[in-house]
């Protein structure tokens, strides 16, 4: 009786949890993502302690409710603020718990110098307890840092199969990467307190409950929330990847403002704002950086014989073609019309151009006008410093060689240096 009590418990602890919290993440908009995100914060603590202490009987074994029902529950909420948002937002709780967790850690060792006294008869100071907590806690931000990117991974993975069940690849995530935390997180419970196998087998089974119970529960908060995030959009591991992480893929540029509306490439505002800050970023790390101008050929035969509709269509696909080559640090601009810059940090000048003709060749490939042939562009390329440590002298040199190509036939890449401007 007091087993299936326990379990009833659990279950509506999960459910308020659960609850409280998809609240705060529906309202984001209105009071801020902060709170959201405070709250998630201020649980890890209370979660470790529990997890270390407080066990209950449950009918399939012995269960904390800071591991099972609030551990979790955090990774599910994270999981939910990436496909509300994207994983530049859900970024920022990541590493906040984990530098926060780290943070604490460093306080509890200074506080563990401190010569304590008794406020009253009984009182005491649990030393030894907090000298495992803080190993618990190590250990458990560690988890918690794998456990937030994993799931989300995970999650895009099964996308291949389960891209239309929203909640089962919810579900299944979290039991994939929980049966992780709960081996790695029973080891250092064995190890500290000599936790027996059955805390290990009860602690799996009430993972593998709760990430099925918060399943569900998250297919009733999207029929009442009636949000649209980003459940739909496919991307790359890679790409998600390198935003969890703190590679920015130049964050600056892939702000939602400063696109061209059209490729949703970035506009040239962008490029006369943060091409010569990338510069210089790249020359005081003594750092090489290539611009590519590119000017696809014969365009407005394109608007002459299909219209402007379809020469919009050939821009487009342009774009795709052009940033599915390219590395997730590569900003692509619309200069202007036809006219497209790449900024390439640290690829040196040979290695620009072997990606330019890598470049030529996709286009030619990939994009078509309406009567079925090939669509080609010119390149020129330029590199700082060799030719020059400013950005006009790097756009002027690129831009000086791709009209070469253009003169010498198109469908072309241009890399050495040419004598006086072209271009009236």
């Amino acid at each position: 009786m007091a087993e299936a009590m326990n379990l009833a418990i659990l279950l509506l602890e999960a459910f308020v949890y659960f609850a409280l919290m998809a609240a705060l993440l529906h309202l984001r908009h209105r009071i801020g993502l902060g709170v959201f995100l405070t709250a998630l914060g201020v649980m890890h603590f209370v979660e470790t302690y529990l997890a270390a202490v407080f066990y209950v009987n449950l009918p399939f074994g012995v269960v904390s409710p800071g591991s099972s029902v609030f551990f979790a529950g955090k990774l599910i909420l994270i999981l939910m603020l990436y496909i509300k948002e994207d994983a530049a937002v859900v970024r920022q709780p990541i590493y906040g718990l984990f530098l926060g967790n780290l943070v604490t850690l460093a306080v509890a060792r200074i506080l563990l110098l401190h010569t304590t006294v008794s406020l009253g008869p009984g009182q005491t100071v649990d030393l030894g307890f907090l000298e495992d907590m803080g190993l618990l806690m190590l250990w458990g931000t560690a988890l918690l840092y794998v456990d937030s990117i994993a799931i989300i991974l995970i999650y895009e993975r099964l996308g291949r199969w389960l891209s239309g069940w929203t909640s089962l690849r919810l579900a299944f995530a979290a039991m994939i990467v929980l049966t992780f935390d709960q081996i790695g997180f029973y080891g250092v419970l064995h190890l500290v307190y000599g936790a027996p196998p059955s805390v290990f087998w009860g602690g799996w089974q009430a993972k593998m409950m709760a990430a099925a119970f918060y399943g569900v529960l998250f297919m009733g908060f999207q029929l009442i929330a009636r949000e649209r995030g980003v459940v739909g959009i496919k991307r790359s591991l890679r790409d998600i990847f390198s935003e969890l992480t703190f590679r920015e893929r130049y964050e600056d540029l892939l702000a939602r403002s400063g696109r061209d509306i059209l490729t949703g490439a970035n506009d040239r505002g962008r490029l006369e704002s943060e091409g010569p800050r990338i510069l210089r970023e790249c020359l005081r790390q003594q750092d090489p950086v290539s611009l590519i101008v590119v000017d696809i050929d014969h365009f407005k035969d394109v608007n002459d014989r299909f219209g402007h509709q379809r020469g919009d269509l050939v821009l487009q696909q342009t774009v795709a073609a052009l940033q599915h080559e390219l590395r997730p640090r590569d900003p692509l601009f619309r200069y202007g019309g036809e006219e497209f810059v790449i900024l390439l940090p640290q690829i040196a000048h040979d290695e620009a151009v072997a990606v330019a003709e890598r470049l030529r060749r996709t286009l030619s490939e990939r994009v078509l006008n309406d009567a079925g042939e090939t669509m080609t562009a010119s390149f020129g390329v330029g590199t700082a410093p060799m030719d020059g440590e400013q950005f006009t002298a790097l756009f002027k040199a690129a831009d000086e060689r791709l009209y070469r190509a253009k003169r010498e036939g198109r469908d072309r890449v241009v890399g050495a240096p040419v004598s006086g401007s072209p271009r009236s």
